[in-house]
Protein backbone atom coordinates (compact mmCIF):
# COMPACT_ATOMS: atom_id res chain seq x y z
CA UNK A 1 0.00 0.00 0.00
CA UNK A 2 1.12 3.52 -0.73
CA UNK A 3 0.61 6.30 1.75
CA UNK A 4 -0.14 9.78 0.48
CA UNK A 5 -0.01 12.69 2.83
CA UNK A 6 -1.33 16.10 1.87
CA UNK A 7 -1.12 19.16 4.09
CA UNK A 8 -3.31 22.21 3.49
CA UNK A 9 -2.60 25.46 5.31
CA UNK A 10 -5.10 28.31 5.50
CA UNK A 11 -4.29 31.73 6.95
CA UNK A 12 -6.75 34.42 7.94
CA UNK A 13 -5.80 37.78 9.31
CA UNK A 14 -8.46 40.05 10.74
CA UNK A 15 -8.54 43.48 9.13
CA UNK A 16 -6.59 42.54 6.01
CA UNK A 17 -9.55 43.25 3.72
CA UNK A 18 -9.99 46.70 5.24
CA UNK A 19 -6.27 47.43 4.87
CA UNK A 20 -6.42 46.49 1.20
CA UNK A 21 -9.49 48.67 0.64
CA UNK A 22 -7.81 51.60 2.42
CA UNK A 23 -4.68 51.15 0.33
CA UNK A 24 -6.72 51.11 -2.89
CA UNK A 25 -8.67 54.22 -1.86
CA UNK A 26 -5.51 56.17 -1.08
CA UNK A 27 -3.95 55.05 -4.36
CA UNK A 28 -7.06 56.25 -6.21
CA UNK A 29 -6.75 59.67 -4.54
CA UNK A 30 -3.09 59.90 -5.63
CA UNK A 31 -3.97 58.79 -9.16
CA UNK A 32 -6.70 61.40 -9.59
CA UNK A 33 -4.50 64.08 -8.03
CA UNK A 34 -1.63 63.14 -10.35
CA UNK A 35 -3.85 63.40 -13.41
CA UNK A 36 -5.16 66.81 -12.31
CA UNK A 37 -1.66 68.09 -11.53
CA UNK A 38 -0.37 66.89 -14.92
CA UNK A 39 -3.22 68.60 -16.78
CA UNK A 40 -2.68 71.90 -14.96
CA UNK A 41 1.09 71.63 -15.54
CA UNK A 42 0.41 71.15 -19.27
CA UNK A 43 -1.82 74.24 -19.17
CA UNK A 44 0.99 76.28 -17.58
CA UNK A 45 3.45 74.98 -20.16
CA UNK A 46 1.12 75.65 -23.09
CA UNK A 47 0.41 79.19 -21.90
CA UNK A 48 4.13 79.77 -21.27
CA UNK A 49 5.22 78.74 -24.77
CA UNK A 50 2.32 80.56 -26.42
CA UNK A 51 0.38 77.61 -27.82
CA UNK A 52 -2.40 78.53 -30.23
CA UNK A 53 -5.64 78.52 -28.15
CA UNK A 54 -7.63 77.64 -31.29
CA UNK A 55 -5.90 74.28 -31.52
CA UNK A 56 -8.31 71.45 -30.71
CA UNK A 57 -6.14 69.81 -28.06
CA UNK A 58 -5.19 73.11 -26.44
CA UNK A 59 -8.84 74.22 -26.36
CA UNK A 60 -9.82 70.87 -24.84
CA UNK A 61 -7.08 71.16 -22.20
CA UNK A 62 -7.98 74.76 -21.37
CA UNK A 63 -11.65 73.78 -21.08
CA UNK A 64 -11.00 70.94 -18.64
CA UNK A 65 -8.46 72.78 -16.49
CA UNK A 66 -10.38 76.06 -16.60
CA UNK A 67 -12.90 74.63 -14.14
CA UNK A 68 -10.15 73.83 -11.62
CA UNK A 69 -8.11 77.00 -12.14
CA UNK A 70 -11.09 79.42 -12.12
CA UNK A 71 -11.16 79.98 -8.32
CA UNK A 72 -7.55 81.18 -8.48
CA UNK A 73 -7.67 83.30 -11.68
CA UNK A 74 -8.33 86.63 -9.98
CA UNK A 75 -5.90 85.94 -7.14
CA UNK A 76 -2.83 87.35 -8.89
CA UNK A 77 -2.01 88.84 -12.26
CA UNK A 78 -0.41 86.86 -15.05
CA UNK A 79 2.72 88.46 -16.56
CA UNK A 80 2.77 88.19 -20.34
CA UNK A 81 5.06 89.00 -23.20
CA UNK A 82 3.91 88.64 -26.78
CA UNK A 83 1.69 85.55 -26.89
CA UNK A 84 3.34 83.95 -23.86
CA UNK A 85 1.69 84.06 -20.44
CA UNK A 86 3.01 82.88 -17.08
CA UNK A 87 -0.08 81.79 -15.18
CA UNK A 88 1.07 82.05 -11.59
CA UNK A 89 -2.52 81.42 -10.49
CA UNK A 90 -2.36 77.97 -12.11
CA UNK A 91 0.83 77.19 -10.19
CA UNK A 92 -0.89 78.29 -6.98
CA UNK A 93 -3.83 76.05 -7.90
CA UNK A 94 -1.44 73.11 -8.29
CA UNK A 95 0.01 73.71 -4.83
CA UNK A 96 -3.45 74.07 -3.25
CA UNK A 97 -4.77 70.90 -4.94
CA UNK A 98 -1.65 69.03 -3.85
CA UNK A 99 -2.27 70.02 -0.22
CA UNK A 100 -5.99 69.16 -0.46
CA UNK A 101 -5.21 65.77 -2.05
CA UNK A 102 -2.64 65.00 0.62
CA UNK A 103 -5.14 65.95 3.37
CA UNK A 104 -7.85 63.70 1.84
CA UNK A 105 -5.38 60.81 1.59
CA UNK A 106 -4.34 61.23 5.22
CA UNK A 107 -7.98 61.42 6.39
CA UNK A 108 -8.76 58.16 4.57
CA UNK A 109 -5.65 56.52 5.99
CA UNK A 110 -6.18 57.65 9.57
CA UNK A 111 -9.92 56.98 9.52
CA UNK A 112 -9.99 53.56 7.93
CA UNK A 113 -6.59 51.90 8.23
CA UNK A 114 -6.35 49.08 10.74
CA UNK A 115 -3.00 47.76 11.93
CA UNK A 116 -2.17 44.11 11.57
CA UNK A 117 -4.32 41.98 13.79
CA UNK A 118 -3.99 38.47 15.08
CA UNK A 119 -3.57 35.79 12.45
CA UNK A 120 -5.30 32.47 12.61
CA UNK A 121 -3.64 29.57 10.87
CA UNK A 122 -5.42 26.28 10.33
CA UNK A 123 -3.73 23.21 8.99
CA UNK A 124 -5.45 20.14 7.61
CA UNK A 125 -3.56 16.90 7.09
CA UNK A 126 -5.11 14.29 4.84
CA UNK A 127 -3.64 10.81 4.72
CA UNK A 128 -4.87 8.29 2.19
CA UNK A 129 -3.79 4.77 1.47
CA UNK A 130 -4.03 3.81 -2.15
CA UNK A 131 -3.69 0.13 -3.00
CA UNK A 132 -1.42 -0.61 -5.96
CA UNK A 133 -3.12 -1.50 -9.20
CA UNK A 134 -1.73 -4.61 -10.84
CA UNK A 135 -2.07 -5.40 -14.49
CA UNK A 136 -0.96 -8.62 -16.05
CA UNK A 137 0.26 -8.89 -19.59
CA UNK A 138 -0.33 -12.39 -20.85
CA UNK A 139 2.26 -12.47 -23.63
CA UNK A 140 5.34 -11.76 -21.56
CA UNK A 141 4.01 -12.64 -18.16
CA UNK A 142 5.30 -9.30 -16.78
CA UNK A 143 3.59 -7.70 -13.85
CA UNK A 144 3.44 -3.92 -13.75
CA UNK A 145 2.41 -1.95 -10.71
CA UNK A 146 0.86 1.40 -11.41
CA UNK A 147 0.88 4.03 -8.70
CA UNK A 148 -1.28 7.06 -9.10
CA UNK A 149 -0.81 10.30 -7.22
CA UNK A 150 -3.74 12.61 -7.76
CA UNK A 151 -2.66 15.93 -6.31
CA UNK A 152 -4.83 18.86 -7.21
Amino acid sequence: MTNIRETRTTEHETGSEQRIATFKATQLVWLLLGILEALIALRVLFKLIGTNPENTFAAFLYGITGLFVAPFQSLIGAPSSGGMVLEISSIIAMVVYLLVGWAIERIIYVGFYRPRGPRSVSQTVVTDQIPPVETHISDSQTTTTVRTNDQR
